[in-house]
């Protein structure tokens, strides 16, 4: 188990205790961010440098995992796309409505080339702006999305 504390100062970052001492505004990094965003997590100073390692977020306590859980998410911009709702066209450039866990979006696909395959089933997808956008599994997409998605690949 890992023998350190969690907390937020007033200005709102997060403040590591341990044996070793205190460390202000503390960041936490996920090692895999898409194939295993629950494991591997560092915890790093300011100045980069590792304070904790964190095998898996549910060894935490309750409060820690939370607080470090709300970091990440504030942190990481990464919305899922759950279902794909139309694209303008199924040629590119083309503009995408999708629902994504942050809500419904919209964007547009310059190139099939910003269509990336991370995994068996995990897809990356940049918009024009460079925003990604994750479908963690393909196959749990609705048969909709599905049939759209597979004429872009």
């Amino acid at each position: 188990m890992n023998n350190f504390s969690l907390t937020r100062n007033a200005f709102g970052k997060l403040v590591f205790s341990s044996d070793d001492g205190i460390h202000e505004g503390v960041v936490p990094v996920r090692a895999f961010p898409i194939a295993a965003p629950d494991t591997g997590i560092a915890l790093v100073d300011a100045d980069g440098h590792e304070l904790a390692w964190i095998e898996r977020l549910a060894d935490l306590p309750p409060a820690t995992r939370s607080l470090l859980e709300e970091e990440l998410k504030s942190r990481e911009f990464l919305p899922e796309i759950k279902r794909i709702i139309d694209v303008s066209t199924f040629a590119v450039p083309s503009t995408w409505k999708v629902e994504t866990d942050r809500g419904s979006a919209s964007f547009v696909l310059k190139g099939e080339e910003d269509i990336r395959r991370v995994a068996e089933s995990t897809l990356l997808i940049a918009d024009s702006h460079g925003v990604q956008f994750l479908v963690r599994d393909t196959q749990a997409l609705d048969k909709a999305s599905k049939k759209i998605l597979d004429r872009f690949l």
